[in-house]
């Protein structure tokens, strides 16, 4: 059953605006067409077609900038209870990852995924990169499931496609020609949006550049985004990769040749950079299309130095400081790689808070684009700002249920700072949620 297109919704309080202020959105087409004043003596439109906003805040609805959409839910599901953590690092986890992946089958990959997707658009949800493993092991079972499950969800949630290689692409036993075979398979299909890897997981160097050639080259051929897990480790006396990435994009020629965006995720070696690093970092991106995706609870659980040092990219400081295109997101949700969490952007958002010392007005509305407006620019979607601009997509997510009284959210900040558990989604102008 598809969702009722509205032609209005009523009475809603806007970002930025005076919270004594009311507003209605006229949308069209799945877009806005305009944002007016609340008129007190408006009616005749049918009951379905407007929502009546019941003074709650209306905000740009969330998005996942980065989930795993094959893996989650791992250490809930019976299936897989005798899969535990231990010692909780990465070595296990992958460890323990391979070992539910061999049980992988169609029945659990739709169950957890869909317990994933509708968790998330019942929290605001209406776009996310979701990344699907492709190797010897899973084959493209974990692909397929995707691919359903982007189709089941199609009216309610736009579901990025991310053909991943989470093993090496050049280094075991066969050197990585089986994992390279499945993904050239993966990217013929013209349903897959994005293709990536983990470099970091090669044997040496050389075979890490050789990973990144290899996939970006595939990338550019076949039209996709690129999303890579980089530089994911903490020792200030390695050498992060991200210099070597940018050479091998300007090999390609990868503007003029067509190269779609790049987006780079965890990099939290790039945390030991100074100043000069990063300007020299936002110099040599130039005209490059890169973004940066911070995540935080997977970093902070997994990484850790022998110095102790514990760190994630500090995505406020990068955008306001150094003018980077940059998001936070999830990534896990109930596996080894990050067992805390739920499928709330907003949770992120919160964490931000403390973790970047962000606390002001400025600092929280960022936050919130970081999961919002700013996530989809960096994953190629179409963003809704918070200036309800019109024509601009009519996703949206209201807080609160409607006779919340005085804990009702006036404001974003008051959003990040604790953004509650009522909400309702619309997503291309139509309810796909309802408010309690």
């Amino acid at each position: 059953m598809h969702p009722t297109p509205l032609k209005k919704i009523t009475r809603v309080r806007l970002p930025g605006k005076r919270p004594s202020e009311l507003w209605d959105i006229t949308t069209q087409d799945g877009r806005i067409a305009s944002v007016d004043a609340h008129d007190t003596g408006a009616s005749g439109l049918d009951h379905g077609e407007t929502l009546d906003g019941s003074n709650r805040l209306i905000a740009p609805s969330l998005c996942h900038a980065h989930i795993h959409l094959d893996k989650c839910f791992l250490l809930q599901d019976p299936k897989y209870d005798d899969l535990q953590i231990k010692s909780g690092d990465f070595k296990e986890a992958m460890k323990m990852t391979s070992i539910a992946k061999a049980r992988f089958e169609e029945e659990d990959l739709m169950r957890r995924g869909s317990q994933l997707i509708e968790e998330s658009i019942q929290h605001g949800v209406t776009a996310m990169r979701a990344f699907v493993e492709v190797d010897g092991v899973v084959q493209l079972k974990c692909l397929d499931a995707g691919l359903n499950l982007r189709e089941k969800y199609k009216e309610k949630c736009d579901i990025q496609i991310c053909a991943f290689a989470q093993l090496p692409l050049f280094s075991g036993k066969d050197n990585g020609v089986e994992v390279r075979k499945l993904m050239e398979a993966a990217a013929t299909n013209k349903n897959v949006d994005v293709l990536g890897s983990t470099p970091y997981v090669e044997d040496d160097e050389c075979k890490s550049k050789d990973n990144v050639r290899w996939i970006s080259a595939l990338a550019l051929r076949k039209k996709k985004y690129l999303d890579l897990h980089l530089d994911y480790f903490l020792e200030e006396d390695k050498q992060p990769l991200v210099w070597d990435v940018l050479q091998i994009l300007k090999d390609h020629d990868w503007m003029k040749a067509g190269g779609k965006q790049i987006t780079l995720g965890h990099c939290t070696r790039l945390i030991r950079f100074r100043d000069e690093e990063w300007n020299r970092l936002k110099q040599e991106i130039g005209e490059f299309a890169v973004s940066f995706v911070g995540l935080p609870t997977s970093d902070l659980f997994m990484m850790r130095s022998p110095d102790s040092v514990r760190g994630t990219l500090p995505i406020v400081k990068l955008i306001k400081q150094y003018g980077f295109d940059a998001a936070i997101a999830i990534n896990n949700i109930g596996n080894a790689f990050t067992p805390q969490g739920n499928c709330d952007p907003l949770g992120i958002a919160q964490l931000g808070v403390g973790l970047y010392q962000a606390p002001t007005t400025d600092d929280v509305q960022l936050l919130y684009e970081a999961v919002s407006s700013r996530a989809k620019a960096v994953i190629g979607h179409e963003p809704t700002s918070l200036g309800f601009e019109p024509g601009e997509p009519a996703d949206f997510v209201l807080f609160d249920s409607m006779d919340s009284g005085w804990r009702c959210r006036r404001s974003i900040a008051e959003v990040v700072y604790d953004a509650g558990s009522v909400r309702q989604t619309v997503y291309r102008g139509r309810s796909t949620t309802t408010c309690s």
